[in-house]
Protein backbone atom coordinates (compact mmCIF):
# COMPACT_ATOMS: atom_id res chain seq x y z
CA UNK A 1 0.00 0.00 0.00
CA UNK A 2 2.77 2.46 0.93
CA UNK A 3 4.41 2.13 -3.29
CA UNK A 4 0.61 3.35 -4.28
CA UNK A 5 0.64 6.63 -2.61
CA UNK A 6 1.41 9.04 -5.59
CA UNK A 7 -0.62 6.48 -7.49
CA UNK A 8 -3.70 7.36 -5.98
CA UNK A 9 -2.95 11.12 -5.70
CA UNK A 10 -2.10 11.66 -9.25
CA UNK A 11 -4.97 9.32 -11.18
CA UNK A 12 -7.50 11.44 -10.53
CA UNK A 13 -5.56 14.51 -10.91
CA UNK A 14 -4.14 13.11 -14.38
CA UNK A 15 -8.08 12.31 -15.33
CA UNK A 16 -8.99 16.03 -13.91
CA UNK A 17 -6.44 17.46 -16.42
CA UNK A 18 -7.44 15.58 -19.20
CA UNK A 19 -10.84 16.30 -19.29
CA UNK A 20 -9.81 20.43 -18.56
CA UNK A 21 -7.26 20.12 -21.60
CA UNK A 22 -9.79 18.45 -24.12
CA UNK A 23 -12.26 21.45 -22.83
CA UNK A 24 -9.30 23.87 -24.02
CA UNK A 25 -8.52 21.97 -26.94
CA UNK A 26 -12.62 22.67 -27.85
CA UNK A 27 -13.09 26.01 -26.81
CA UNK A 28 -9.67 26.97 -28.01
CA UNK A 29 -10.21 25.86 -31.42
CA UNK A 30 -13.71 27.20 -31.61
CA UNK A 31 -12.34 30.87 -31.09
CA UNK A 32 -9.37 30.18 -33.13
CA UNK A 33 -11.74 29.58 -36.32
CA UNK A 34 -14.06 32.68 -35.57
CA UNK A 35 -10.75 34.80 -35.25
CA UNK A 36 -9.52 33.31 -38.50
CA UNK A 37 -12.80 33.92 -39.94
CA UNK A 38 -12.62 37.67 -39.11
CA UNK A 39 -15.78 37.43 -36.84
CA UNK A 40 -14.18 38.94 -33.66
CA UNK A 41 -17.57 41.37 -33.26
CA UNK A 42 -19.12 37.73 -31.85
CA UNK A 43 -21.07 38.12 -28.74
CA UNK A 44 -19.15 35.62 -27.53
CA UNK A 45 -15.39 36.46 -28.65
CA UNK A 46 -14.08 39.45 -28.95
CA UNK A 47 -10.19 39.73 -28.20
CA UNK A 48 -7.75 42.43 -28.24
CA UNK A 49 -4.20 42.82 -29.49
CA UNK A 50 -3.02 39.53 -27.65
CA UNK A 51 -5.92 36.93 -28.80
CA UNK A 52 -4.13 35.43 -31.74
CA UNK A 53 -1.18 34.67 -30.09
CA UNK A 54 -3.15 33.06 -26.58
CA UNK A 55 -5.58 30.73 -28.97
CA UNK A 56 -2.09 29.79 -30.74
CA UNK A 57 -0.20 28.68 -27.40
CA UNK A 58 -3.71 27.80 -25.65
CA UNK A 59 -4.44 25.14 -28.52
CA UNK A 60 -0.99 23.73 -28.74
CA UNK A 61 -1.03 23.82 -25.36
CA UNK A 62 -3.95 21.74 -25.38
CA UNK A 63 -3.29 19.40 -27.51
CA UNK A 64 0.35 18.73 -26.05
CA UNK A 65 -1.50 17.90 -22.39
CA UNK A 66 -4.03 15.66 -23.99
CA UNK A 67 -0.91 13.64 -25.45
CA UNK A 68 0.75 14.03 -22.11
CA UNK A 69 -2.15 12.47 -20.19
CA UNK A 70 -2.62 9.63 -22.44
CA UNK A 71 1.50 8.17 -21.86
CA UNK A 72 0.73 9.38 -18.36
CA UNK A 73 -2.11 7.27 -18.14
CA UNK A 74 -0.19 4.22 -19.22
CA UNK A 75 2.43 5.33 -16.45
CA UNK A 76 -0.32 4.86 -13.88
CA UNK A 77 -1.21 1.41 -15.43
CA UNK A 78 2.86 0.23 -15.05
CA UNK A 79 4.11 2.72 -12.68
CA UNK A 80 7.39 1.36 -12.81
CA UNK A 81 10.65 3.89 -13.68
CA UNK A 82 10.84 2.78 -17.05
CA UNK A 83 7.28 4.38 -17.83
CA UNK A 84 8.54 7.45 -15.69
CA UNK A 85 10.60 9.05 -18.02
CA UNK A 86 8.13 9.07 -21.18
CA UNK A 87 5.34 10.57 -18.34
CA UNK A 88 7.78 12.74 -16.68
CA UNK A 89 9.61 14.03 -20.34
CA UNK A 90 5.87 14.70 -22.00
CA UNK A 91 4.07 16.31 -19.04
CA UNK A 92 7.23 18.72 -18.46
CA UNK A 93 6.89 19.82 -22.07
CA UNK A 94 2.81 19.64 -21.42
CA UNK A 95 3.70 22.52 -18.18
CA UNK A 96 6.34 24.51 -20.30
CA UNK A 97 4.16 25.34 -22.97
CA UNK A 98 0.83 25.89 -20.50
CA UNK A 99 3.14 28.35 -18.64
CA UNK A 100 3.90 30.01 -22.04
CA UNK A 101 0.16 30.47 -22.33
CA UNK A 102 -0.41 31.31 -18.74
CA UNK A 103 1.49 34.79 -19.66
CA UNK A 104 -0.42 35.25 -22.48
CA UNK A 105 -3.42 34.86 -21.44
CA UNK A 106 -2.53 37.44 -18.55
CA UNK A 107 -1.21 39.60 -21.14
CA UNK A 108 -4.87 39.25 -22.97
CA UNK A 109 -6.92 40.14 -19.47
CA UNK A 110 -4.36 43.28 -18.53
CA UNK A 111 -4.63 44.71 -22.30
CA UNK A 112 -8.75 44.41 -21.35
CA UNK A 113 -11.50 44.93 -24.23
CA UNK A 114 -13.96 43.06 -24.34
CA UNK A 115 -13.84 39.51 -24.22
CA UNK A 116 -16.54 36.93 -24.45
CA UNK A 117 -17.43 33.96 -22.44
CA UNK A 118 -15.67 31.73 -24.45
CA UNK A 119 -12.49 33.28 -24.60
CA UNK A 120 -12.19 33.98 -20.91
CA UNK A 121 -13.11 30.60 -20.46
CA UNK A 122 -10.02 29.76 -21.90
CA UNK A 123 -8.72 31.83 -19.55
CA UNK A 124 -9.39 30.34 -16.68
CA UNK A 125 -8.86 27.30 -17.98
CA UNK A 126 -5.20 27.80 -19.09
CA UNK A 127 -4.47 29.37 -15.65
CA UNK A 128 -5.94 26.47 -13.66
CA UNK A 129 -3.84 23.97 -15.77
CA UNK A 130 -1.11 25.44 -15.50
CA UNK A 131 -1.21 25.04 -11.67
CA UNK A 132 -2.63 21.50 -11.58
CA UNK A 133 -0.25 20.35 -14.32
CA UNK A 134 2.65 21.49 -12.36
CA UNK A 135 1.46 19.89 -9.44
CA UNK A 136 0.71 16.14 -11.54
CA UNK A 137 4.64 17.04 -12.79
CA UNK A 138 5.82 16.88 -8.84
CA UNK A 139 3.77 14.07 -8.12
CA UNK A 140 4.90 12.05 -10.75
CA UNK A 141 8.59 13.21 -9.62
CA UNK A 142 7.90 12.37 -5.84
CA UNK A 143 9.66 9.21 -6.51
CA UNK A 144 12.92 10.68 -6.50
CA UNK A 145 12.69 11.57 -2.95
CA UNK A 146 11.11 8.66 -1.19
CA UNK A 147 10.37 5.31 -2.85
CA UNK A 148 7.52 5.46 -0.60
CA UNK A 149 5.44 8.04 -3.66
CA UNK A 150 6.72 5.79 -6.30
CA UNK A 151 9.17 4.97 -8.80
CA UNK A 152 12.56 7.05 -8.92
CA UNK A 153 14.74 7.45 -11.85
CA UNK A 154 17.23 4.67 -10.22
CA UNK A 155 14.94 2.17 -8.88
CA UNK A 156 16.00 -1.37 -10.72
CA UNK A 157 14.20 -3.63 -8.47
CA UNK A 158 12.45 -5.63 -10.97
CA UNK A 159 13.72 -8.31 -13.67
CA UNK A 160 17.01 -8.25 -12.46
CA UNK A 161 18.45 -11.26 -9.54
CA UNK A 162 14.37 -12.33 -9.21
CA UNK A 163 15.29 -15.81 -8.37
CA UNK A 164 15.49 -18.89 -9.81
CA UNK A 165 12.51 -19.35 -12.53
CA UNK A 166 9.48 -21.51 -12.05
CA UNK A 167 8.64 -23.27 -15.49
CA UNK A 168 4.75 -22.82 -15.20
CA UNK A 169 4.31 -25.64 -18.12
CA UNK A 170 5.93 -28.05 -16.15
CA UNK A 171 5.07 -30.43 -12.73
CA UNK A 172 4.60 -29.05 -10.02
CA UNK A 173 7.10 -27.85 -7.39
CA UNK A 174 9.68 -28.55 -9.97
CA UNK A 175 11.69 -24.89 -9.98
CA UNK A 176 14.47 -24.54 -11.97
CA UNK A 177 15.37 -22.94 -15.79
CA UNK A 178 15.39 -25.30 -19.13
CA UNK A 179 18.25 -27.12 -20.03
CA UNK A 180 20.01 -26.26 -22.94
CA UNK A 181 18.98 -27.15 -26.47
CA UNK A 182 15.62 -28.05 -25.18
CA UNK A 183 11.99 -26.19 -26.33
CA UNK A 184 11.19 -23.54 -24.16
Amino acid sequence: MAQTVGRNIAAPLLFLNLIMYLIVVGFASWCLNRFINGQTNHPSFGGNGATMFFLTFALLAGVLGVASKFIGGNHIRAWRSDSLAAAGSTSLIAWAITALAFGLACKEINLGQHRGWRLRMVEAFIIILTFTQFLYLLLLHAGMFSSRYGPGYRDTDYGIGAGPSVDPAGPKGVVGGAATGTRV
